[in-house]
């Protein structure tokens, strides 16, 4: 699992954790890596890696494999937020970033595994997209962009390895309470707590469910905003409340 220092891949980690797995957590951070893994009971591999790198992440792979066998389950968890805005130059690093944390980091993730789980013809692979994703939000064009990508890519992911054994899984969170959304300037509806956004999102991936919203009343408003006129859409959102600018940690 990636993006597992902190955070839900933190959560779900613990979660995990507790119900016996044996656990390979990556992230950035060695030492908020080695610390949890320190915390949790059984046995968990700690694997220091930016997603966003193609080569370490094989790396990653391929010693998970060598030590513990091929995966049941790889979640793409790691992901990044920051207000941007297209009009500033200065933004486009922050675009940059983003993107390739959010979106070409789940490709990163799950290339290694996907043909050992086919050659076993079971396995899970577990994107976690965002109801962000659903449409466009303003003040945050790199983060729904990317989560926009990260739908579309599993849905084509899905489709590629139907009939493999292989399930494709897409976690839509509304808001988590996170370090992410601790900084968010602006009324966050259904609020869930980590731990039960993680025990939520493990039994989806455990039914293997091709598209779930966590928590399901944030479902029913991604639903509704799919759905809405963009003229209605524009009206509603255009003064919604904006993620600070900034490039993203």
């Amino acid at each position: 699992m990636t993006g597992a220092s902190s955070g839900l891949g933190e959560a779900l980690a613990r979660h995990y954790a507790a119900s016996g797995a044996r656990l390979g957590l990556v992230a950035r951070r060695a030492d908020a890596l080695a610390r949890l893994a320190g915390e949790l009971p059984g046995e968990t591999l700690v694997l220091p890696a930016d997603c966003g790198d193609p080569a370490a992440m094989r790396e990653v792979a391929d010693r998970f494999i060598a030590e513990c066998g091929v995966p049941d389950v790889v979640i793409a968890n790691a992901g990044v937020s920051v207000g941007t805005l297209t009009e500033h130059a200065e933004d486009f690093a922050a675009f940059e970033r983003v993107l390739r944390t959010n979106l070409l980091g789940m490709v990163a993730t799950f290339q290694p595994f996907v043909a050992p789980m086919r050659e076993r013809g079971s396995g899970r692979l577990a994107g976690i997209a965002s109801v962000a994703g659903v449409r466009g939000l303003p003040g945050a064009g790199a983060y729904s962009a990317s989560k926009a990508g990260t739908i579309s890519y599993l849905e084509s992911l899905r489709v590629e390895l139907h009939g493999s054994g292989i399930k494709v899984v897409t976690v839509a969170p509304g808001y988590i309470a996170t370090p992410m959304t601790a900084v968010n300037p602006y009324p966050m509806p259904f609020l869930l707590p980590a731990d039960e956004a993680a025990r939520r999102i493990a039994a989806a991936i455990a039914a293997g469910r091709r598209w779930t919203v966590v928590p399901w009343q944030m479902g029913v408003a991604a639903r509704l905003l799919r759905w809405m006129p963009a003229a209605l859409y524009d009206a509603l959102f255009a003064r919604a409340g904006r993620k600070p600018r900034g490039l993203p940690l």
